[in-house]
C-alpha cells in the first residue's frame, strides 16, 4: 500500500549545513529562505490543530506558494472541521491541498472494525490507512521531497534533539518553529489576532481524531493520545516509506 518516495537532493546538498544556516534566522525568514532554495520541492503539512494557525500564518505571509497538505482522516472533531473553514477563509492566499484515505471511514470499519480500539498492530494499520498512505500519495502527486512541518522541541521528549533540517529515512524535513517555546506561540497568536481552535479552552493539549484524543494536564501530555499507548500520530515518524510508527 505504501509508496517509497526517495529524496533526490543534489550530491553536494548538506542538510546539516542548511540547518545551521537557518538556525540564526527568524521563523518567517527560515520559511522564505527554504522556499527560495528548494522551490517546488517543498511542501508543508497541517493538522489544523491547537497551534496550526501559527505556521499557516507564517507561510501565508512569507511564502504562500508553498503547497500545504491536510490529511482528513474522516474522524476529526466537528470543531476541527469548522476551524478549517474559519482559518481557510482568513488566510485565503494559502495553497491548501486536502487528501483523504482511499478507504472511507464506513468501509474501513465494516471490513476491519474499530482499529483504533485494538492493539499495536491494529493501530499501526489504522495509521497506514488514514495517515501514511494519503501523505505518501500527496508527496508523490506534488513531486515534493522536502517536508516543512510545525514540530517544536518542547512538544514531546521524542523531539528534543531535532535539528532544523534533517534527513529522516527517505524524506528531508524542515522545522521553522522548532525552537519556539509555548509563550512564543501564544504571543504570535495575540500579535496577529489569530483565532484559537474551539477546543483549546477545554483542556486539550494536542488535537487529533475524536476517538483517540482526550483532555490532559501538561504533565500528562503524552497520555492524551491513543490512551497513552502512543503519542506521535504517525506522520512525523514516517517519511514516505513503509516504515512508520504512531
Amino acid at each position: 500500500m505504501s509508496t517509497v518516495l526517495k529524496f533526490h537532493a543534489d550530491p553536494d546538498f548538506d542538510p546539516q549545513a542548511l540547518s545551521a544556516e537557518v538556525a540564526s534566522l527568524r521563523a518567517g525568514e527560515r520559511i522564505r529562505l527554504l522556499h527560495e532554495r528548494l522551490g517546488d520541492r517543498l511542501v508543508a503539512t497541517t493538522s489544523f490543530g491547537l497551534q496550526a494557525a501559527v505556521m499557516l500564518h507564517l507561510i501565508h505571509e512569507h511564502a504562500p506558494k508553498i503547497p500545504i497538505v491536510f490529511i482528513d482522516t474522516g474522524y476529526l472533531f466537528p470543531e476541527t472541521y469548522r476551524y478549517i473553514e474559519q482559518l481557510s477563509g482568513l488566510l485565503e492566499k494559502l495553497d491548501l491541498r486536502i487528501y483523504q484515505p482511499s478507504f472511507t471511514a464506513a468501509r474501513m470499519e465494516a471490513i476491519w472494525g474499530r482499529l483504533w480500539e485494538g492493539g499495536h498492530e491494529d493501530m499501526d494499520r489504522y495509521a497506514m490507512f488514514t495517515k501514511i498512505e494519503p501523505m505518501n500519495r500527496a508527496l508523490r502527486e506534488l513531486g515534493a521531497d522536502v517536508w516543512l512541518s510545525g514540530l517544536r522541541r518542547s512538544q514531546s521528549s521524542t523531539r528534543s534533539d531535532r535539528p532544523f533540517v534533517e534527513r529522516q529515512k527517505k524524506t528531508l524535513k524542515a522545522y521553522p518553529i522548532l525552537d519556539w517555546a509555548d509563550i512564543q506561540v501564544d504571543l504570535y497568536f495575540n500579535q496577529h489576532d489569530l483565532p484559537r481552535h474551539p477546543l483549546a479552552e477545554q483542556g486539550y493539549l494536542t488535537m487529533g481524531d475524536w476517538h483517540s484524543t482526550k483532555p490532559a494536564t501538561k504533565e500528562e501530555a503524552e497520555l492524551s493520545r491513543f490512551n497513552g499507548e502512543k503519542y506521535e500520530c504517525g506522520l512525523h515518524l514516517a517519511s514516505g516509506g513503509a516504515d512508520f510508527q504512531i
